[in-house]
């Protein structure tokens, strides 16, 4: 029997996380009173109008001047003449407003070693926290918390920043869809927010499962994320060597198909390799010489057990360890129960798959199955920290707690169950 560990962190969403937003109404009869308005305006009026403004929002955010002036640059196209800078912004506070990106829920992390580890006690590792974000009109985004897990797997949440950016577009990237994204450099990490960018992602991104990946001594941060344009979902990967300027890209071929793919931290047999769930019910293999390009995958694991017999699926990148690959998963059965399971992979053949649990690994308890989606556990990836899996998770897409195990405690249940 494994021993889970819960902790009682309870990290829930939080409406006073709020980006900028430009505010569009579309047409020149809806913008043209509100420019002629404030151009009427003597100066002196216009400043007081604009300090007001200042002294009640500027606090909130790290550039709010800079925003209102290129929040003005798409309704100066109604303007004539010569403008004042304070015009100037204050025609683009009115065309600007704040989003709060965690106004409907908080949920599905993942979890990965922060590239900055110094200062650090012995044995303790920084953590990154990626978070699924959702706001007003269900759009999801991707936020960040950092925090410390101890050397014996204790885990502490730093204090938040107050303050959000969505950093700026690079140059047109190299085809469509893709982009490139710089926060400031002095921007805290969890102040940074990716948000919705190309036509791809306009009503969401969803459930970003990063990895350190490591390749020829050099290291670097994946994900995959699910982009979703009201109509249609869209994989894509996500690229970052320090979660300051992220490169944004589509998969390609005709494997990159439907949700839930995760990428392994490393080449398998000089190819790079991906889990997938094609076709939405089963798991599946994926082997690339291109990371952007996945023509073809195999079948991997099918719902067996009463507990998984509506579909399963990965949750997160698996964990190298001496028996094999490490794959969290999540399956569902009656009345749509979502519970987190693992199953084992050969480590010069992850297509075979040597164990997997004949229990779920968490079932939602109590207080875990009520939330805005109930019955739901679900996750984004684990840690490995000190021979102690680190699995943060979210409850009911209502909270996110930790919980913990033994990685030989956890070998050795699958072993056996074999």
């Amino acid at each position: 029997m494994i021993d889970i560990k819960r902790t009682d962190i309870r990290l829930k969403a939080d409406p006073t996380k709020v980006i900028l937003k430009f505010l569009n109404f579309g047409s020149a009869a809806r913008f043209q009173p509100v420019i002629d308005a404030v151009l009427a305006l003597d100066e002196t009026t216009a400043e007081a109008q604009l300090q007001g403004i200042l002294a009640e929002f500027e606090h909130r955010h790290f550039d709010l001047r800079g925003e209102f002036l290129k929040n003005y640059q798409w309704p100066s196209q109604y303007v004539t003449g010569a403008v004042s800078e304070g015009k100037k912004l204050l025609i683009g506070a009115y065309f600007t407003h704040e989003y709060s990106i965690q106004a409907s829920a908080l949920f599905n992390p993942s979890i990965v070693p922060h590239p900055d580890q110094s200062g650090m006690p012995t044995g303790a590792l920084r953590f990154v926290l990626s978070l699924r974000a959702t706001g007003e009109g269900h759009i999801s985004s991707i936020a960040f918390m950092t925090g410390v897990l101890s050397e014996n797997g204790d885990t502490a949440l730093d204090v938040p920043s107050q303050k959000l950016t969505t950093g700026q577009l690079l140059p047109k990237a190299d085809f469509e869809g893709a982009y490139d994204l710089q926060f400031p450099d002095g921007s805290p990490l969890d102040s940074r927010v990716l948000f919705p960018q190309s036509a791809n992602e306009s009503n969401g991104m969803e459930d970003a499962r990063f990895v350190l990946f490591e390749e020829g001594g050099k290291r670097r941060y994946l994900s995959t994320y699910t982009a979703y344009n009201g109509r249609a979902i869209f994989p894509q990967l996500i690229e970052t060597e320090d979660f300051r300027q992220f490169k944004i890209r589509p998969f390609q071929g005709a494997a990159a198909s439907d949700k839930g793919m995760a990428i392994f931290p490393e080449k398998i047999n000089g190819k790079y390799a991906m889990i997938g769930r094609q076709g939405g019910r089963s798991l599946s293999i994926m082997f690339s010489d291109d990371l952007l390009r996945w023509e073809e995958y195999r079948p991997l694991q099918h719902p067996q057990r009463d507990w998984e017999l509506l579909q399963m699926g990965n949750c997160g990148s698996p964990i190298r360890t001496p028996k094999g690959w490490l794959l969290l998963t999540h399956a569902v059965g009656a009345m749509r129960k979502y519970v987190l399971s693992l199953s084992l992979l050969d480590l010069n053949d992850p297509s075979k798959v040597i164990a997997s649990l004949d229990q779920p690994l968490l079932t939602p308890t109590t207080e875990e199955r009520e939330g805005y989606v109930p019955n739901v556990l679900y996750t984004c990836g684990m840690l490995l920290h000190n021979g102690r899996l680190v699995i943060p998770y979210a409850m009911s897409d209502s909270a996110i707690s930790f919980a913990t195990a033994e990685l030989d405690e956890v070998l050795f249940e699958m072993m056996n169950d074999k």
